[in-house]
């Protein structure tokens, strides 16, 4: 392909997203039901919030499926990892002895790029976490396509502007959500504790905007939560 037509794709791909209301999904995953949907809640403890330059310090997920958590499914590894790690080993429990015997990036990479296919990922800011294992992919030679994503961060701003001309502060916070939706308090500040507490808020949103489990994960992408990329490589 030459240099020349790389735009143009790009620009009509611009505009497919655009129609669909944000999102490209694969044509046969559009009609699926989200009340059928197996779902992975993934966590990231990351360095910073800046993207191009975090580091993974702990992974964590956790399975669920129609309102039902599957906990022997519950996964946390800490990730290697050196240089500066600026305020996450205080923030999240972690010592840099700890962290400096943690797997190895590659290798819980690994195991996560088996659910890309079979479960749609729930992260509370997807675009954060999304981005960087993008990255982090890349540098790993992995390479997934097509990974389809809900955001209850998204989700939740979607929900307030219905009620709000500008967004309270921190109003769409983990915590902050689920007390908006009566959960209990969850631990903070682990990838495992902040997967299972996602993945709860996730089915509180989904029910109070689906009871009767009528909606497809095409109906959902009007609400700009849903979410479908390739990790790992880059996008014509």
């Amino acid at each position: 392909m030459s240099n020349a037509s790389a735009p143009s794709l790009s620009w009509w791909g611009r505009i497919q997203r655009w129609m669909a209301g944000g999102t490209l999904l694969p044509e046969e995953r559009k009609h699926q039901m989200l009340r059928d949907m197996p779902l992975l809640a993934i966590d990231l403890e990351l360095t910073s919030l800046d993207p191009k330059k975090a580091k993974i310090t702990s992974i964590g997920w956790v399975e669920g499926k129609a309102g039902s958590i599957d906990v022997s499914s519950c996964y946390y590894e800490v990730v290697r990892a050196s240089g500066d790690l600026e305020q996450s080993p205080v923030i999240h429990g972690l010592t840099a002895d700890t962290i400096a015997q943690g797997v190895h990036v590659r290798d819980a990479l690994k195991k996560l790029s088996q659910y890309a296919h079979s479960h749609v990922w729930v992260l509370h800011n997807a675009g954060l976490d999304m981005a960087v294992l993008d990255r982090v992919m890349a540098a790993n030679e992995q390479q997934i396509e097509n990974v389809i994503s809900l955001d209850t961060l998204k989700l939740a701003v979607y929900q307030l502007q219905k009620q709000h001309e500008v967004l309270p502060p921190n109003s769409a916070t983990l915590t902050v959500c689920r007390q908006r939706h009566h959960l209990p308090l969850a631990p903070a500040h682990n990838a495992l504790d902040d997967a299972m507490a996602t993945l709860q808020l996730w089915f509180a949103q989904y029910y109070s905007l689906d009871p009767k489990g009528t909606m497809s994960i095409q109906d959902f992408t009007h609400t700009q939560a849903v979410g479908c990329r390739n990790l790992g490589k880059i996008e014509n």
